[in-house]
């Protein structure tokens, strides 16, 4: 008997158990207003060059943001961040309304508050199922002190970490 897919609901139930950190990706449209999104999907790929990946829906406007821009960010969001993750989690207009960010001198959106920033050149595409697969060569970023926010089974937690 040949093996089946499990549900999408199953299958949701299944990789909650893996517990995540929530980055938000940030980057130009093509209009060259700021887009971002959520994201718990984003892995690092290889060291040398220095690669890292996230995935995006093909219905998120994120997708067609990331399709056409040269660079992007990953912005690891910190333990009281929950509300600015919730906020880029959906397809709403206004997103970077109220909230604090800046540009940096090659036009990369960072936002402020976060653990860490991650400056990538997109370096390639993979169209996997319902999502595509973005690759960036990281080419800066930095870092400050704190907690991650962190993602488990359909919901927020922080972790007792140092």
């Amino acid at each position: 008997m040949p093996m089946q897919d499990v549900d999408s609901a199953e299958f949701r139930q299944l990789c909650g158990y893996f517990t995540t950190g929530v980055v938000v990706i940030t980057a130009r449209g093509a209009d060259g207003a700021p887009a971002g999104m959520t994201a718990n999907s984003f892995a690092s790929v290889s060291l040398h060059p220095p690669l890292v990946s996230v995935n995006v829906d093909h219905a998120n406007d994120m997708n067609g943001a990331l399709r056409q821009a040269g660079s992007f960010a990953v912005n690891v969001l910190a333990s009281g961040q929950e509300a600015l993750s919730r906020r880029f989690a959906g397809n709403q207009p206004g997103r970077f309304d109220g909230i604090g960010y800046r540009t940096d001198d090659n036009g990369i959106i960072l936002l402020d508050g976060v653990l860490a920033t991650i400056i990538c050149l997109s370096e390639a595409s993979f169209e996997a199922g319902d999502h595509t697969i973005f690759v960036g060569r990281v080419v800066g970023g930095s870092v400050v002190a704190g907690r991650p926010l962190l993602y488990y089974r359909g919901g927020y937690v922080t972790a007792g970490l140092p």
